[in-house]
This record gives C-alpha cells, structure tokens and sequence, in this order.
C-alpha cells in the first residue's frame, strides 16, 4: 500500500467496508462457523489489496472480488476436511426463529436446504444472496459482479430445478423433467 495514491487507498478502503459484512455473512453460511468465515474474509482482502491495483482496471472489479471470496471459501472447506465438520444448524435456527418446534417445518426445512446445496454453483449464490439476505436482484447482481439479467436468470432456473427436486425428494436423479 505504500506506493499506492491517496485515492487508491480511499476507494479500497470504501469497497471494504462495502463489501466486508455481506461477505463475511456469505461465508459464515457456507462455512458454518465465525472463526472460519473470518479467516476466509480476512484472507480474500489481503488477496484483494495485493491485487487492487490490477482490479481497479477491470470491467468488473466485483466480479474478480467475488470470485476471489469463493476460492478463499474452498480453500477453508479443504482445510476443515483435515479436521471435523461444524454441525450445519441453519434449518434448527429457521425453526426456532419462528418460535415453532414443529417436526414437520423442520424436515421441511431441512429438506429445502438440501435441494439447495444441490443447485449449481451460481443458481445457489443467486438464492442466497437474494432470498436468503433479502438482497434486490441489482444487489445480488452487483456483489456476484454480473448483471442484473443473469440473476434473473438464474433465479428462474433455481425456482424451476428447486421445484424438481422437491417434487421428488427420494430421487436421485434430480435431473429428471417435470412434466406440467
């Protein structure tokens, strides 16, 4: 950082602090732990100081960042296969959040977050992001760093795949047609 100008400072310092809390968040879902989605976050902004000065002359700096994130997120998953998983309670929280103890909306529950780890890579982020974080699909598209029409899309193709695998829960060829 030292030879960079006062204004390649500002704005990485503005796209952190942008940026910070909805990736830490992105990856604390896919890490299901805090210390591991602050290892992953805290790595991906030294990566992206490194490199920030390439980023600023990319047509999508969000785009590189968010692709930076993921990789950071695999290289935390491939470290935690060295040592046990953290339980993923994110359907028990839904639940308990509603103030429900109901069996019923907890297999449900589960069973939605398991038709949606079987999505694709980008149908998944496009989700969460926007479902799960309540993000507009412009938010979602700026922070993945595509457009707005590619969310869009993906959104619909999620709803339509989510929609297959959830018609046939024990399947699993997830892939099959749905006939309406």
């Amino acid at each position: 950082m030292s030879d960079w100008t006062t204004d390649n400072k500002v704005t990485f310092w503005a796209f952190h602090e942008r940026r910070y809390a909805e990736y830490l968040r992105y990856a604390y879902v896919q890490l299901g732990s805090d210390a591991d989605a602050e290892e992953a976050v805290a790595h991906t902004f030294e990566q992206i100081m490194k490199k920030w000065l390439y980023m600023l002359g990319l047509e999508s700096l969000d785009g590189y960042a968010w692709a930076i994130l993921k990789g950071r997120i695999i290289d935390e998953r491939r470290k935690r296969a060295k040592r046990p998983e953290p339980t993923d309670v994110t359907a028990f929280e839904a639940v308990l959040a509603d103030g429900k103890d109901d069996y019923e909306v907890l297999a449900g529950t589960i069973h939605f977050y398991t038709a949606v780890r079987r999505l694709s890579e980008r149908q998944r982020d496009a989700v969460i992001l926007h479902y799960g974080f309540d993000l507009s699909t412009a938010a979602t598209a700026e922070l993945m760093g595509i457009e707005d029409a590619t969310v869009r899309s993906q959104l619909r193709l999620a709803r339509n795949r989510l929609l297959q695998l959830l018609a046939h829960p024990g399947s699993t060829n997830g892939d099959r047609k749905v006939r309406t």
